[in-house]
């Protein structure tokens, strides 16, 4: 199983990305999945999550600007981001645990390979 993120580059301040990340591989079904981004120098933190659901959870510094979404049909994971700043700058991860048989103790946690987010003018 892997994940293939895309959509990073360069952006303006108040500008807006859309990054993709698709799964694929031995997948029965994709639980949860999430949007990481890691600042040069600093942790990997978790910027958005959304469950099989539905459910949708955000780092308060991009409530209101960024919006999850998924295609189930497609294993995709979307990270819409809007109103962009230059704080926003990071290299951002794809993550997503899935389940690849019937058995639901058959679950792996997947890393996408970070797509790089530049915002500056």
């Amino acid at each position: 199983v892997q994940l293939q993120a895309s959509g990073g580059g360069l952006v303006q301040p108040g500008g807006s990305l859309r990054l993709s990340c698709v799964a694929s591989g031995s997948i029965y079904r994709i639980n949860s999945m999430a949007w990481y981004r890691q600042h040069p120098g600093k942790q990997r933190e978790l910027v958005a999550f959304i469950a099989i659901g539905g459910d949708t959870n955000y780092a308060d510094s991009v409530k209101g600007r960024f919006t999850i979404s998924r295609d189930n049909d497609r294993n995709t994971v979307y990270l819409q981001m809007d109103s962009l700043k230059p704080e926003d700058t990071a290299v951002y991860y794809c993550n997503a645990d899935i389940q690849q048989t019937r058995a639901s103790w058959n679950r792996v946690n997947v890393w996408g390979q970070g797509t790089l987010v530049t915002v500056s003018s």
